[in-house]
Order: C-alpha cells, then sequence, then structure tokens
C-alpha cells in the first residue's frame, strides 16, 4: 500500500483547508439584500428609501402599589386578635413559648423590663424567636425588607437590615 510522505500530507491538508475558507469569502449576497445579484427582492420599499417601522403593542404601565410603614402603626385589631386567640390556649395550658416561663397567671420574661422600643434598633443581646406559622399566615407576609419575630411575650416587627422595631403586639403571656 503507498503512503504518503508527511510533508505531502500536510500540504494536502493545508490546500483544503485554505480552499474551504476561500470559498466562504467570495460568497454571493442573497437576492433579498439591497444591491444583490439581480437587484430584485427586498432591496426598496415602495415608500421611498425609509426601512419599514416596526409596531410594538404598546406597553400598561403599572404603578407599584406603595406602603407607608410608621412606627406604631402597622399591626391591626384583627391581627391582635388572630395572635391572642393563637397564644391564649397554651398560656392557659401552662405551655410558655420558647424562652418563657411560667410565672405566677402567666408567661414572663427572664427580665423585669422590656428591653426594646418602637423606633429603637434592638440590641445585640435581646434573643428573638421565629413566629410561628401558624400566627405567621393571620399576621400576613411583612412587608418587603421586613420580617416578624418574638421577644419574650411579644410580637415585633423588625426592620431586616437595621432591627429597628417598627411595631408591636405586645404582653402574649399576660392575656
Amino acid at each position: 500500500m503507498p503512503t504518503l510522505s508527511t510533508s505531502l500530507l500536510r500540504a494536502l491538508i493545508l490546500g483544503l483547508t485554505l480552499g474551504t475558507a476561500l470559498h466562504g469569502a467570495h460568497a454571493a449576497k442573497p437576492d433579498w439584500v439591497e444591491g444583490g445579484q439581480n437587484g430584485k427582492g427586498h432591496g426598496k420599499q415602495d415608500k421611498g428609501d425609509k426601512p419599514p417601522k416596526i409596531r410594538q403593542a404598546p406597553v400598561a404601565r403599572i404603578a407599584a402599589p406603595t406602603v407607608t410603614i410608621q412606627i406604631g402603626g402597622y399591626f391591626s385589631e384583627p391581627q391582635r386578635q388572630a395572635t391572642r386567640a393563637y397564644y391564649e390556649p397554651r398560656v392557659r395550658s401552662g405551655k410558655c413559648p420558647p424562652g418563657l416561663a411560667k410565672k405566677q397567671n402567666g408567661c414572663m420574661p427572664p427580665g423585669q423590663a422590656r428591653q426594646w422600643r418602637r423606633g429603637e434598633v434592638l440590641s445585640p443581646s435581646i434573643v428573638y424567636y421565629p413566629v410561628p406559622a401558624a400566627v405567621q399566615v393571620q399576621l400576613g407576609l411583612p412587608p418587603s425588607g421586613h420580617k416578624f419575630v418574638r421577644v419574650a411575650t411579644d410580637i415585633l416587627l423588625i426592620a431586616v437590615g437595621t432591627g429597628m422595631v417598627i411595631d408591636a403586639i405586645e404582653d402574649l403571656g399576660g392575656l
């Protein structure tokens, strides 16, 4: 069987590669391109030299609902009642939420004084717990950038980035 020399094989491959590349460079323009082979097709429009206008459907601009959050003005009475309805049977049966102890006639936090205030940032030393899912459903979704937490016997709405207390449902332990 005859064999080709290495240099001849390289020259053959180079020739085929160049031939393929040059063939693509001499391709004719399609008929619809202005100034193509026959000048027919889509070259010029009937209305002069202007390109056709593309019509777009009108975009409806809908304003996003704005939520104004005022310190101390978020929770409504139905939210307060629903939260108390969730915690009342638990407190009456002697089951206190995590972090609280059964004292006197209700669940009490370990500290004497409330350690937070509306409009102020929660101290890093304050331990807070997630709100139970059943209560979360009753409260609805918090505003964007806020979350509900439980601190001792209170449900708080706090700003996520700063930890500022926006509003509260207070004293669920003493119902």
